[in-house]
């Protein structure tokens, strides 16, 4: 690979990868990986381009990101993990989910969605206008180039229909704040497509695992303890 990984390694016992959302890093977590860490190794890191992880020479997708992280865990001699994604970090676990299942124990889907319209309107036609702006000077401009990158993750990507969840093996929770981003039919659709997956609703927004930490973790524990 031509990316070395930032990341966080701390804790004992079964491992707990965690991946965070678009334009992120792994920070967003902090309150997780202190309250997990005592039950679990916790491995949080900053994906592909996000953080202080370099962009690399690879595609900028969420296919390449599962890839980077297939090769993360034989790197860290991982042979199996529970995974909690957030946001983009959520899409990347279904990816990953699906091409990788053996190397998943429980996963854990927080703010996902399966394709771009599954967004509320109001807060993607802001990003598909800044995407759009930034595209004009893509080919000129470095900074433009970057941010058309990131946003075209979320304008772009990803692309999945729901009879392709049903092939998820691995016991999933499917998490949204209840004032979510991601609308509630679409968090919905996502639960009723994974087989046997257990769905949550938290109080809070899209960033509920930051907002209200405590809920959202006690909702994480139970169902990995479970």
């Amino acid at each position: 690979m031509d990316i070395k990984h930032n990341y966080i390694d701390t804790g004992s016992g079964k491992t707990l990868i965690l991946l965070h959302g678009n334009n992120d890093n792994l920070e967003y977590f902090h309150q997780q990986i202190e309250a997990f860490s005592p039950f679990y190794r916790v491995v949080a890191l900053d994906t592909r381009g996000h953080g202080k992880t370099p962009r690399g020479n690879a595609p900028f997708t969420l296919v390449q990101f599962a890839e980077d992280l297939f090769v993360f865990m034989k790197r860290l001699h991982i042979k199996k993990a529970h995974i909690l994604g957030f946001s983009d970090g959520a899409n990347i676990a279904i990816a990953f989910a699906l091409k990788y299942p053996r190397l998943i124990d429980k996963l854990i889907l927080d703010g996902g969605n399966i394709f771009p319209e599954g967004i509320d309107r109001e807060t993607q036609q802001p990003i598909e206008d800044a995407y759009y702006e930034a595209m004009e000077y893509a080919f000129e401009d470095a900074e433009a180039r970057a941010k058309a990158e990131m946003l075209g993750l979320m304008v772009n990507e990803p692309h999945y229909f729901p009879q392709d969840l049903q092939a998820i093996t691995a016991p999933t929770l499917v998490m949204a704040g209840d004032h979510d981003l991601i609308l509630p039919e679409h968090t919905q659709l996502i639960h009723d497509s994974i087989p046997g997956s257990q769905l949550a609703i938290i109080p809070g927004s899209h960033f509920v695992a930051a907002e209200n930490p405590d809920e959202y973790n006690a909702a994480v524990l139970s169902f990995l303890q479970d």
